[in-house]
């Protein structure tokens, strides 16, 4: 019993140590991944201007870096940026959410011709990086009429929502989960395919509907690259992204650099409003999924 009692408590200080080393361990991870942010917010509120100081903390604080980020518009409208991004992207939040939300139940639930090679295509079209049709699309779109002025917004809207359904495996999967058995239920008693869609898998389907949605929404939301090429030098048009490369650059640096921090905490704002309001669904949806 003595040897028992003494491999016993031998596990429990193996196990013990181990899971103190795995607790620093990820301890340190959290710290080097709160630093950035940390600093950040602190940097906003710095009174010093200009990219380097000596010290890690703000020697003084201030809420003018925020002030003038939303009121001097003379060089960079960063409000207008702003709301700019915001309709960008609240309506390829919509659209996409439909798009990929029908794809999906369609791979996962009907059965057609075609049907697996268009899975295979949609899967090697998502191993190249959409940026490298970025110049393809840009003149289709100039061909169009919609790479000047106020149809610049249009044009992001397309690009950023037109192909979003081809991302369809992530919930596909998720439907997959959900038993057949209820759809077959519902049509047996007169439910239509949509019907079956609306009322019963949509109700079941909350988490992967918030995944969904804030993956649509921070697409457009923190794109760079489609933006800049596409906005071009049609300044009334920048997103935000644009506008926070903008006070980066060599003759904006010294006066707007902790403006650009004030930029970065404002931006994360309606990210983290979107994922407090949908949380809440998130774990009702988890809570009373089906189990298959």
């Amino acid at each position: 019993m003595s040897k028992q009692k003494t491999a016993t408590s031998g596990a429990k200080v193996r196990k013990t140590f181990v899971n103190v080393l795995i607790h620093i361990f990820l301890a340190i991870l959290a710290f080097i991944w709160v630093l950035p942010v940390f600093w950040v917010v602190l940097t906003s509120f710095r009174a010093e201007k200009g990219s380097y100081v000596e010290t890690f903390f703000p020697k003084t604080y201030t809420l003018n870096n925020y002030v003038k980020l939303f009121t001097d518009t003379s060089i960079l409208n960063f409000p207008k940026m702003f709301m700019n991004t915001l309709i960008i992207a609240i309506f390829t939040c919509i659209i996409s959410t439909i798009f990929v939300l029908s794809v999906s139940y369609c791979m996962s639930r009907m059965r057609f011709k075609m049907r697996k090679p268009f899975m295979n295509i949609a899967m090697i079209l998502g191993l190249f990086p959409s940026f490298m049709s970025m110049i393809a699309v840009y003149f289709i779109l100039k061909a169009l009429g919609l790479s000047e002025g106020s149809m610049i917004r249009i044009a992001l809207i397309i690009v950023f929502s037109a192909g979003s359904g081809v991302g369809f495996y992530v919930a596909k999967g998720f439907f997959d989960t959900i038993p057949k058995s209820l759809d077959e239920a519902a049509i047996i008693d007169g439910a239509s395919r949509w019907q079956v869609f609306t009322k019963i898998t949509i109700p079941l389907s909350k988490p992967i509907i918030v995944y969904t949605i804030l993956t649509s929404f921070m697409g457009p939301w923190i794109d760079f690259v489609f933006a800049k090429v596409i906005c071009g030098a049609n300044a009334d048009q920048f997103t935000v992204s644009i506008g926070l490369w903008k006070m980066l650059e060599k003759e904006y640096i010294n006066s707007w650099y902790t403006c650009f921090a004030a930029g970065a905490v404002v931006i994360s704002i309606p990210i983290a409003i979107l994922f407090m309001f949908t949380q809440k669904f998130y774990v009702e949806g988890m809570s009373g999924a089906v189990k298959g």
